[in-house]
């Protein structure tokens, strides 16, 4: 790319990045990777998308379960993720208002793409948490599900 190109510019760089989606599951990792969410969206002016999945649950139907609701664990899951989400937005300086949460459930990889997709965000942004081995092989990687089939650039920002 030419840098003399009018494409190459201060307005240019400020307008690359409108929607910034952060994937967030309140671990230390995502924790350390908001830090670059909300400075890239405090210097392009971008809008800030804090997302949480709640994994869904293993489905037991068939199974005796003896006195679990299932509908009251999800609900208890969901205000407990709420509250969650409320502490974490409380860091954010009172000034920066460009910003949204939102929590659903679902397999997290897929509800980051989808949203990423309807939102037409510019970046995603998302902690990882460098599993390996058995672990890795058990659990995948939501991160390296995103990287691979995302439509926009991924960060991903690893805990040091």
């Amino acid at each position: 790319m030419n840098p003399a190109s009018s494409s190459y510019d201060e307005r240019g760089i400020k307008g690359m990045f409108k929607k910034i989606l952060f994937a967030l599951d309140f671990s230390e990792s995502s924790e350390h990777a908001f830090n670059y969410a909300y400075a890239m969206s405090r210097n392009f002016n971008a809008r800030l998308i804090i997302l949480h999945v709640i994994q869904e649950p293993i489905d037991l139907s068939g199974f005796y379960v003896p006195h679990i609701s299932f509908e009251k664990l999800e609900k208890e899951i969901e205000e407990g993720a709420q509250k969650m989400m409320e502490a974490f937005c409380e860091k954010m300086d009172k000034d920066f208002t460009n910003y949204e949460t939102e929590i659903i459930s679902g397999i997290p990889y897929e509800e980051i793409l989808g949203k990423a997709v309807k939102e037409d965000v510019s970046l995603i942004v998302m902690g990882t948490h460098g599993r390996k081995g058995i672990d890795h092989f058990l659990f995948g990687s939501t991160a390296e599900r995103v990287v691979r089939s995302a439509r926009c650039p991924v960060m991903t920002v690893r805990l040091s």
